[in-house]
Protein backbone atom coordinates (compact mmCIF):
# COMPACT_ATOMS: atom_id res chain seq x y z
CA UNK A 1 0.00 0.00 0.00
CA UNK A 2 0.66 3.66 -0.35
CA UNK A 3 3.46 4.86 2.31
CA UNK A 4 1.15 8.35 2.69
CA UNK A 5 -1.17 5.48 4.03
CA UNK A 6 0.93 4.33 7.28
CA UNK A 7 0.75 7.43 9.32
CA UNK A 8 -3.15 8.25 8.91
CA UNK A 9 -3.39 4.10 10.05
CA UNK A 10 -1.28 4.49 12.88
CA UNK A 11 -3.04 7.31 14.11
CA UNK A 12 -6.20 6.21 13.85
CA UNK A 13 -5.85 2.93 15.70
CA UNK A 14 -5.34 4.34 18.62
CA UNK A 15 -8.62 6.67 18.11
CA UNK A 16 -11.43 4.25 19.94
CA UNK A 17 -14.49 3.34 17.19
CA UNK A 18 -16.84 5.32 19.72
CA UNK A 19 -18.54 7.77 17.35
CA UNK A 20 -20.08 5.36 14.98
CA UNK A 21 -23.14 4.91 16.46
CA UNK A 22 -23.88 8.66 16.43
CA UNK A 23 -22.71 8.53 12.81
CA UNK A 24 -25.10 6.03 12.02
CA UNK A 25 -27.95 7.88 14.57
CA UNK A 26 -27.48 11.24 12.73
CA UNK A 27 -27.54 9.57 9.27
CA UNK A 28 -30.48 8.03 10.23
CA UNK A 29 -32.38 11.25 11.33
CA UNK A 30 -31.20 13.31 8.51
CA UNK A 31 -33.18 10.62 5.89
CA UNK A 32 -36.12 10.45 8.31
CA UNK A 33 -36.61 14.73 8.13
CA UNK A 34 -35.97 14.07 4.21
CA UNK A 35 -39.00 11.75 4.36
CA UNK A 36 -41.09 13.30 6.30
CA UNK A 37 -40.34 16.31 4.19
CA UNK A 38 -41.38 14.95 1.26
CA UNK A 39 -44.51 13.59 2.46
CA UNK A 40 -45.55 16.42 3.95
CA UNK A 41 -44.92 18.39 0.69
CA UNK A 42 -45.84 15.75 -1.71
CA UNK A 43 -49.42 15.49 0.81
CA UNK A 44 -49.92 19.01 0.16
CA UNK A 45 -50.03 18.86 -3.31
CA UNK A 46 -52.36 15.77 -3.30
CA UNK A 47 -49.74 13.35 -4.44
CA UNK A 48 -48.04 10.00 -2.97
CA UNK A 49 -44.20 10.26 -1.42
CA UNK A 50 -44.08 7.07 -2.03
CA UNK A 51 -45.15 6.90 -5.76
CA UNK A 52 -41.79 9.53 -6.50
CA UNK A 53 -39.70 7.02 -4.40
CA UNK A 54 -40.78 3.56 -5.75
CA UNK A 55 -42.79 3.80 -8.79
CA UNK A 56 -40.90 6.28 -11.11
CA UNK A 57 -38.61 6.70 -13.61
CA UNK A 58 -35.34 4.35 -12.86
CA UNK A 59 -37.60 2.35 -9.94
CA UNK A 60 -40.12 1.25 -12.91
CA UNK A 61 -37.35 -0.25 -14.87
CA UNK A 62 -35.92 -2.49 -12.18
CA UNK A 63 -39.19 -3.94 -11.15
CA UNK A 64 -39.73 -4.49 -15.08
CA UNK A 65 -36.46 -6.40 -14.84
CA UNK A 66 -38.19 -8.30 -12.01
CA UNK A 67 -41.52 -8.86 -13.58
CA UNK A 68 -40.32 -10.33 -17.23
CA UNK A 69 -36.76 -10.30 -17.14
CA UNK A 70 -34.64 -8.40 -19.45
CA UNK A 71 -36.85 -8.82 -22.41
CA UNK A 72 -38.61 -5.26 -21.68
CA UNK A 73 -37.95 -2.25 -24.26
CA UNK A 74 -40.12 0.79 -24.91
CA UNK A 75 -40.06 2.92 -28.09
CA UNK A 76 -39.18 6.93 -26.95
CA UNK A 77 -40.82 9.59 -28.78
CA UNK A 78 -38.03 9.96 -31.17
CA UNK A 79 -37.97 6.05 -31.94
CA UNK A 80 -35.19 4.83 -30.22
CA UNK A 81 -36.06 1.90 -28.53
CA UNK A 82 -34.94 1.82 -25.47
CA UNK A 83 -33.96 -2.18 -23.71
CA UNK A 84 -33.63 -2.46 -19.96
CA UNK A 85 -30.73 -4.15 -20.45
CA UNK A 86 -28.98 -0.77 -19.76
CA UNK A 87 -29.93 -1.77 -15.95
CA UNK A 88 -27.43 -3.84 -13.77
CA UNK A 89 -29.31 -6.73 -12.49
CA UNK A 90 -27.83 -6.87 -8.56
CA UNK A 91 -30.85 -4.75 -7.49
CA UNK A 92 -33.35 -6.10 -9.02
CA UNK A 93 -32.23 -9.65 -7.76
CA UNK A 94 -32.50 -8.75 -4.55
CA UNK A 95 -36.26 -7.10 -5.24
CA UNK A 96 -36.82 -10.35 -6.98
CA UNK A 97 -35.26 -12.53 -3.12
CA UNK A 98 -37.62 -10.08 -1.73
CA UNK A 99 -40.25 -10.41 -2.98
CA UNK A 100 -40.28 -14.62 -2.98
CA UNK A 101 -39.31 -13.98 0.67
CA UNK A 102 -41.40 -11.51 2.61
CA UNK A 103 -44.51 -11.15 -0.43
CA UNK A 104 -44.02 -7.47 -0.20
CA UNK A 105 -43.89 -5.80 -3.56
CA UNK A 106 -40.51 -5.36 -5.83
CA UNK A 107 -40.42 -1.86 -5.44
CA UNK A 108 -41.24 -2.02 -1.14
CA UNK A 109 -38.21 -4.31 -1.57
CA UNK A 110 -36.17 -1.81 -3.32
CA UNK A 111 -36.84 0.80 -0.92
CA UNK A 112 -36.35 -2.20 2.16
CA UNK A 113 -32.46 -2.65 0.08
CA UNK A 114 -31.69 0.82 -0.70
CA UNK A 115 -32.54 2.05 3.69
CA UNK A 116 -30.18 -0.83 4.48
CA UNK A 117 -27.94 -0.11 1.69
CA UNK A 118 -27.32 3.65 2.96
CA UNK A 119 -26.80 2.49 6.34
CA UNK A 120 -24.37 0.10 5.57
CA UNK A 121 -22.53 2.92 3.31
CA UNK A 122 -22.26 5.54 6.62
CA UNK A 123 -21.06 2.85 7.78
CA UNK A 124 -18.18 2.39 6.06
CA UNK A 125 -17.86 6.07 5.04
CA UNK A 126 -17.21 6.11 8.89
CA UNK A 127 -14.45 3.80 9.01
CA UNK A 128 -12.82 4.85 5.88
CA UNK A 129 -12.41 8.41 7.07
CA UNK A 130 -11.99 7.46 11.15
CA UNK A 131 -8.84 5.38 9.88
CA UNK A 132 -6.92 8.30 8.17
CA UNK A 133 -8.41 11.27 9.90
CA UNK A 134 -9.78 10.49 12.73
CA UNK A 135 -13.04 9.80 14.71
CA UNK A 136 -14.40 13.50 14.60
CA UNK A 137 -13.76 13.75 11.28
CA UNK A 138 -15.69 10.53 10.26
CA UNK A 139 -18.88 11.75 12.21
CA UNK A 140 -18.75 15.00 9.82
CA UNK A 141 -18.37 12.94 6.69
CA UNK A 142 -21.15 11.21 7.33
CA UNK A 143 -23.07 13.79 7.73
CA UNK A 144 -22.37 16.12 4.69
CA UNK A 145 -22.70 12.49 2.82
CA UNK A 146 -26.41 12.88 4.62
CA UNK A 147 -27.03 15.94 3.90
CA UNK A 148 -26.26 16.63 0.31
CA UNK A 149 -29.13 18.24 -1.88
CA UNK A 150 -29.82 15.24 -3.69
CA UNK A 151 -29.47 12.80 -0.84
CA UNK A 152 -32.86 11.99 -0.91
CA UNK A 153 -31.96 9.88 -3.66
CA UNK A 154 -30.38 7.51 -0.77
CA UNK A 155 -34.04 6.57 -0.28
CA UNK A 156 -35.28 6.01 -3.02
CA UNK A 157 -35.66 2.68 -4.80
CA UNK A 158 -32.17 3.46 -6.95
CA UNK A 159 -29.18 1.52 -7.07
CA UNK A 160 -27.13 4.35 -5.79
CA UNK A 161 -27.12 3.54 -1.98
CA UNK A 162 -26.39 -0.17 -2.57
CA UNK A 163 -23.65 0.73 -5.27
CA UNK A 164 -22.06 2.92 -2.37
CA UNK A 165 -22.23 0.54 0.37
CA UNK A 166 -20.20 -2.05 -2.08
CA UNK A 167 -17.75 0.09 -2.96
CA UNK A 168 -17.30 1.59 0.42
CA UNK A 169 -16.32 -1.49 1.95
CA UNK A 170 -14.17 -3.10 -1.02
CA UNK A 171 -12.19 0.30 -0.30
CA UNK A 172 -12.31 -0.28 3.39
CA UNK A 173 -10.96 -4.01 2.73
CA UNK A 174 -8.62 -2.45 0.35
CA UNK A 175 -6.96 0.13 3.58
CA UNK A 176 -6.84 -3.51 5.51
CA UNK A 177 -5.11 -5.55 2.90
CA UNK A 178 -7.87 -8.22 2.78
CA UNK A 179 -7.95 -8.63 -0.81
CA UNK A 180 -10.65 -11.33 -1.26
CA UNK A 181 -13.20 -9.24 0.04
CA UNK A 182 -11.83 -6.06 -1.67
CA UNK A 183 -12.37 -8.26 -4.88
CA UNK A 184 -15.82 -9.47 -4.07
CA UNK A 185 -17.57 -6.51 -3.12
CA UNK A 186 -15.84 -4.71 -6.52
CA UNK A 187 -17.68 -7.95 -8.50
CA UNK A 188 -20.60 -7.11 -6.58
CA UNK A 189 -20.18 -3.11 -6.77
CA UNK A 190 -19.64 -4.09 -10.91
CA UNK A 191 -23.14 -5.98 -10.99
CA UNK A 192 -24.88 -2.95 -9.34
CA UNK A 193 -23.63 0.21 -11.67
CA UNK A 194 -21.71 1.17 -15.06
CA UNK A 195 -19.30 3.20 -12.71
CA UNK A 196 -18.93 -0.38 -10.72
CA UNK A 197 -15.23 0.13 -13.16
CA UNK A 198 -14.07 2.60 -10.70
CA UNK A 199 -14.01 0.13 -7.77
CA UNK A 200 -12.01 -2.71 -9.95
CA UNK A 201 -9.63 -0.15 -11.05
CA UNK A 202 -9.38 0.70 -7.57
CA UNK A 203 -8.63 -2.76 -6.83
CA UNK A 204 -5.83 -3.70 -9.28
CA UNK A 205 -4.23 0.24 -8.43
CA UNK A 206 -3.46 -0.99 -5.10
CA UNK A 207 -2.72 -4.54 -6.13
CA UNK A 208 -0.05 -2.25 -8.35
CA UNK A 209 1.21 -0.08 -5.66
CA UNK A 210 1.78 -2.72 -3.22
CA UNK A 211 3.96 -4.35 -5.28
CA UNK A 212 3.94 -7.97 -3.83
CA UNK A 213 1.98 -10.74 -5.91
CA UNK A 214 0.38 -12.97 -3.46
CA UNK A 215 -2.48 -15.62 -4.70
CA UNK A 216 -4.87 -13.21 -2.27
CA UNK A 217 -4.10 -9.97 -4.09
CA UNK A 218 -3.92 -11.83 -7.84
CA UNK A 219 -7.25 -13.52 -6.87
CA UNK A 220 -9.06 -9.88 -5.49
CA UNK A 221 -7.82 -8.72 -8.63
CA UNK A 222 -9.18 -11.60 -11.05
CA UNK A 223 -12.26 -11.56 -8.65
CA UNK A 224 -12.92 -7.56 -9.08
CA UNK A 225 -13.69 -7.33 -12.27
CA UNK A 226 -16.05 -10.56 -12.55
CA UNK A 227 -19.42 -8.70 -11.81
CA UNK A 228 -19.37 -6.22 -14.53
CA UNK A 229 -17.35 -7.75 -17.25
CA UNK A 230 -19.83 -11.11 -17.10
CA UNK A 231 -23.02 -8.80 -17.10
CA UNK A 232 -21.73 -6.93 -20.23
CA UNK A 233 -20.84 -9.72 -22.16
CA UNK A 234 -23.76 -11.69 -21.48
CA UNK A 235 -26.03 -8.88 -22.25
CA UNK A 236 -24.54 -8.49 -25.41
CA UNK A 237 -24.29 -11.95 -26.77
CA UNK A 238 -27.74 -12.81 -25.61
CA UNK A 239 -29.44 -9.91 -27.40
CA UNK A 240 -27.12 -10.83 -30.73
CA UNK A 241 -25.03 -8.00 -30.98
CA UNK A 242 -21.57 -9.50 -29.87
CA UNK A 243 -19.77 -8.83 -26.54
CA UNK A 244 -20.22 -5.23 -26.57
CA UNK A 245 -23.41 -4.94 -27.86
CA UNK A 246 -24.16 -3.33 -23.96
CA UNK A 247 -22.58 -0.26 -25.24
CA UNK A 248 -25.00 0.57 -27.89
CA UNK A 249 -27.93 -0.21 -25.41
CA UNK A 250 -26.59 2.53 -23.78
CA UNK A 251 -26.17 4.15 -27.16
CA UNK A 252 -29.61 3.84 -27.63
CA UNK A 253 -30.42 6.06 -24.06
CA UNK A 254 -28.31 8.53 -25.48
CA UNK A 255 -25.73 7.58 -22.77
CA UNK A 256 -22.08 7.36 -23.89
CA UNK A 257 -18.66 8.21 -23.06
CA UNK A 258 -17.48 11.57 -25.26
CA UNK A 259 -14.70 13.02 -22.84
CA UNK A 260 -16.86 15.81 -21.91
CA UNK A 261 -18.26 17.28 -25.32
CA UNK A 262 -22.25 16.54 -24.58
CA UNK A 263 -21.91 18.02 -21.19
CA UNK A 264 -19.56 21.07 -22.82
CA UNK A 265 -22.08 21.76 -25.29
CA UNK A 266 -24.63 21.98 -22.62
CA UNK A 267 -22.57 24.27 -20.77
CA UNK A 268 -22.12 26.50 -23.76
CA UNK A 269 -26.50 27.02 -24.30
CA UNK A 270 -26.49 27.91 -20.46
CA UNK A 271 -23.97 30.22 -21.16
CA UNK A 272 -25.06 31.97 -24.11
CA UNK A 273 -28.90 31.75 -23.25
CA UNK A 274 -31.39 32.71 -20.40
CA UNK A 275 -29.78 30.26 -18.58
CA UNK A 276 -26.28 32.34 -17.81
CA UNK A 277 -26.67 32.36 -14.43
CA UNK A 278 -27.31 28.58 -13.98
CA UNK A 279 -24.24 27.93 -16.26
CA UNK A 280 -22.13 29.70 -13.85
CA UNK A 281 -23.41 28.26 -11.01
CA UNK A 282 -22.35 24.92 -12.77
CA UNK A 283 -18.85 25.98 -13.48
CA UNK A 284 -18.22 26.73 -10.20
CA UNK A 285 -19.73 23.87 -8.70
CA UNK A 286 -17.19 21.88 -11.29
CA UNK A 287 -14.36 23.67 -10.27
CA UNK A 288 -15.36 22.71 -6.67
CA UNK A 289 -15.28 19.68 -7.14
CA UNK A 290 -12.09 19.26 -8.80
CA UNK A 291 -10.47 21.62 -5.96
CA UNK A 292 -12.07 18.51 -3.50
CA UNK A 293 -10.37 15.73 -5.31
CA UNK A 294 -6.94 17.77 -5.51
CA UNK A 295 -7.51 18.98 -2.17
CA UNK A 296 -7.57 15.16 -0.94
CA UNK A 297 -4.55 13.79 -2.76
CA UNK A 298 -2.65 16.49 -1.15
CA UNK A 299 -3.85 15.66 2.00
CA UNK A 300 -2.95 12.22 1.37
CA UNK A 301 -5.82 10.60 0.45
CA UNK A 302 -4.61 6.69 -0.19
CA UNK A 303 -4.41 5.38 -4.47
CA UNK A 304 -7.33 3.58 -4.01
CA UNK A 305 -9.21 6.26 -2.68
CA UNK A 306 -7.92 8.60 -5.30
CA UNK A 307 -8.32 6.12 -8.29
CA UNK A 308 -11.82 5.47 -7.71
CA UNK A 309 -13.03 9.17 -6.92
CA UNK A 310 -11.17 9.68 -10.07
CA UNK A 311 -13.44 7.04 -12.18
CA UNK A 312 -16.02 8.50 -10.65
CA UNK A 313 -15.73 12.08 -11.66
CA UNK A 314 -14.78 11.30 -14.72
CA UNK A 315 -18.02 9.35 -15.68
CA UNK A 316 -20.39 11.60 -14.32
CA UNK A 317 -18.76 14.46 -16.29
CA UNK A 318 -17.39 13.37 -19.15
CA UNK A 319 -20.41 11.10 -20.50
CA UNK A 320 -23.54 11.97 -22.47
CA UNK A 321 -26.91 12.16 -21.10
CA UNK A 322 -29.81 13.54 -19.15
CA UNK A 323 -27.71 15.95 -16.96
CA UNK A 324 -30.19 16.50 -14.61
CA UNK A 325 -29.17 12.92 -13.31
CA UNK A 326 -25.29 14.25 -13.09
CA UNK A 327 -25.86 15.23 -9.19
CA UNK A 328 -26.84 11.90 -8.37
CA UNK A 329 -24.25 10.41 -10.60
CA UNK A 330 -21.58 11.71 -8.19
CA UNK A 331 -23.55 10.50 -4.40
CA UNK A 332 -20.76 7.48 -4.59
CA UNK A 333 -17.93 9.48 -4.67
CA UNK A 334 -17.81 10.31 -0.55
CA UNK A 335 -14.21 10.43 -0.79
CA UNK A 336 -14.42 13.94 -1.97
CA UNK A 337 -16.56 15.11 1.25
CA UNK A 338 -13.39 14.39 3.55
CA UNK A 339 -11.93 17.50 3.34
CA UNK A 340 -14.97 19.69 4.19
CA UNK A 341 -15.16 16.81 7.09
CA UNK A 342 -11.86 17.08 8.06
CA UNK A 343 -12.16 21.05 8.58
CA UNK A 344 -15.58 21.07 10.04
CA UNK A 345 -13.43 18.73 13.06
CA UNK A 346 -11.02 20.92 13.20
CA UNK A 347 -13.45 24.43 13.64
CA UNK A 348 -12.43 26.10 17.22
CA UNK A 349 -16.28 26.73 17.50
CA UNK A 350 -18.01 23.68 17.63
CA UNK A 351 -21.06 24.94 17.64
CA UNK A 352 -20.14 26.55 13.92
CA UNK A 353 -19.86 22.98 12.66
CA UNK A 354 -23.25 21.71 13.75
CA UNK A 355 -24.77 25.11 12.56
CA UNK A 356 -23.72 24.52 8.87
CA UNK A 357 -24.33 20.84 8.96
CA UNK A 358 -27.98 21.72 10.30
CA UNK A 359 -28.30 24.34 7.81
CA UNK A 360 -27.25 21.67 5.04
CA UNK A 361 -29.93 19.01 6.88
CA UNK A 362 -32.90 21.55 6.52
CA UNK A 363 -31.56 22.50 2.79
CA UNK A 364 -31.44 18.92 1.76
CA UNK A 365 -34.98 18.16 3.05
CA UNK A 366 -36.46 21.03 1.19
CA UNK A 367 -34.41 20.62 -2.40
CA UNK A 368 -34.67 16.78 -2.66
CA UNK A 369 -39.00 17.34 -1.85
CA UNK A 370 -38.75 20.54 -4.38
CA UNK A 371 -36.66 17.70 -6.90
CA UNK A 372 -38.59 14.75 -6.52
CA UNK A 373 -41.89 16.33 -6.93
CA UNK A 374 -40.84 18.22 -10.20
CA UNK A 375 -41.77 17.28 -13.60
CA UNK A 376 -37.96 15.14 -14.69
CA UNK A 377 -36.37 11.87 -13.51
CA UNK A 378 -33.68 12.49 -10.88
Amino acid sequence: MPTSERPARATAAAVPRTLLPFSLLLFAAVRVLCLVTLAVWAGAEGRSAHKVLAERWDSLWYVRVVEHGYDFTLTAPDGRVLSDRAFFPLLPWLEKAGHGLTGLAPQDVGLGVSALASLAAAWAIHRIAARLYGERAALFAVALWAVLPVSVVQSMAYSESLFTALAAWSLWSLLRERWLPAGLLASAAGLTRPVGLAVVLAVWGAAWAGRRLTWRVAAGCVLAPLGAAGYVLWSGLSSGHGPFGYLDVQGDWGNGFDGGLAFARFLGDLLSGPGFAGGIGLIIGVAALLWLYVRGIRQGQPLPLVLYTGVVLLLALCTSGFFGSKPRLLLPAFPLLFPLALALSRLHHRRTAWLVVTAAAALAAAYGAFWLLGSGPP
